[in-house]
């Protein structure tokens, strides 16, 4: 789903570059009432894990791979808004570093892998939660058929937005179902990595999955034959207390493996929207990339021949400077709300609101 330069022509970038900052203007809004003791510490290393899941493309047919997009993953870990930055924080370490996704695009890469994705499964997410049993496992259900639906709601994004300013001409309903088919198929990966990993986290820390945040089942007790509701417990310690850091190192330690050894193995296949482009004609005009000459394009290091070590030290590169680049914006985030909260911000606020009156 990495767009590359030229496939869409300039109004069209521009246009869609707008919203994606509006939309990341927004979210940092947003992310500072999601970004609390719990969830601004992980949501750096949120980042790194999509960054290195991304590198392991997996076969779906037909000579076609696919890997995780990460917006229902970040949405439902630490919150929609810092999910679109989340996603979007890694699109722009991809493109800079790596060539992967044009620059030009950007905002049409970030529009339908970010934004789309994260609305869309953030709101299927909500809508099950609330219907379905308030227990982990409906978690679990949830993430699954949100990251399921946000794959297609992504190809139909870029689907549409080729139809107003692609920059050939094909039958835009060919490319439409050549694009929602092969991505419901790579949808199926994207929500069982989702579902594994969300259950993962849920099954040892729920209070770090945002979007598990007061789904508490009740236990139930059978007395004359009627179930009644166990007594409340004393109260847990504060989760604030809790370390995050044994989560933190096992994450990193995670997201390093995986792109540093484990993408190696990963599927050469072309993904859906390369093979999408290749047989439908779409990438005929299809731009260099601005930073094709950078010493990690295309996830190697440059002048190490060794294709193994080349692509691990890349990978592990990319997680570096994400979860780098990542906490330092979540942490500015948090720090700003912070500061929004402090008692001299509260004082002044008063203040300002009595004098207008």
């Amino acid at each position: 789903m990495h767009v590359p330069d030229g496939f869409i022509d300039a109004p069209t970038s521009v246009a869609t570059g707008a919203v994606a900052a509006a939309a990341v203007a927004v979210s940092l809004r947003g992310a500072r009432r999601e970004l609390d003791e719990r969830t601004a510490p992980l949501a750096g290393l949120v980042a790194a894990f999509i960054f290195a899941v991304q590198m392991l493309n997996f076969p779906v047919a037909a000579g076609t791979s696919g890997h995780l997009l990460g917006g229902a993953l970040a949405a439902i870990l630490v919150g929609p808004y810092t999910g679109v930055l989340c996603v979007s924080v890694v699109l722009l370490m991809q493109g800079i570093l790596f060539a992967d996704g044009g620059l030009t695009a950007l905002g049409v890469n970030i529009t339908c892998m970010a934004i789309v994705t994260t609305v869309i499964a953030y709101g299927v997410f909500r809508g099950l939660v609330k219907v379905l049993p308030r227990a982990r496992r409906s978690v679990t259900v949830a993430s699954f058929v949100a990251a399921l639906l946000s794959v297609p709601a992504a190809a139909l994004a870029f689907t549409l937005l080729y139809a107003v300013g692609g920059t050939t001409d094909v039958p835009i309903g060919k490319v439409a179902t050549a694009m929602i088919g092969v991505h419901l198929l790579i949808g199926i990966g994207e929500a069982t990595i989702t579902a594994l990993t969300v259950g993962a986290v849920i099954a040892v820390r729920p209070d770090l999955v945002y979007g598990a945040r007061g789904l508490k089942q009740k236990l139930k007790l059978r007395v004359n034959g009627e179930l009644v509701d166990v007594p409340a417990a004393e109260p847990a310690a504060p989760v604030a207390a809790r370390s995050h850091r044994k989560v933190w190192a096992i994450g990193l330690v995670t997201s390093l493996v995986l792109a540093g050894f484990v993408s190696f193995y990963a599927s050469a296949n072309p993904d859906g929207l390369e093979k999408v482009a290749a047989d439908k004609g779409i990438d005929n005009k299809t731009e260099e990339h601005a930073t094709a000459d950078s010493p990690l394009a295309d996830y190697g290091v440059k002048d190490v021949e060794d294709a193994r070590l080349s692509g691990g030290l890349a990978g592990v590169i990319g997680v570096g400077v994400t979860v780098v680049a990542g906490s330092a914006v979540f942490w500015a985030v948090r720090r700003r709300r912070t500061d929004d909260a402090s008692p001299t911000a509260v004082a002044n606020t008063a203040v300002e609101n009595t004098e207008n009156a």
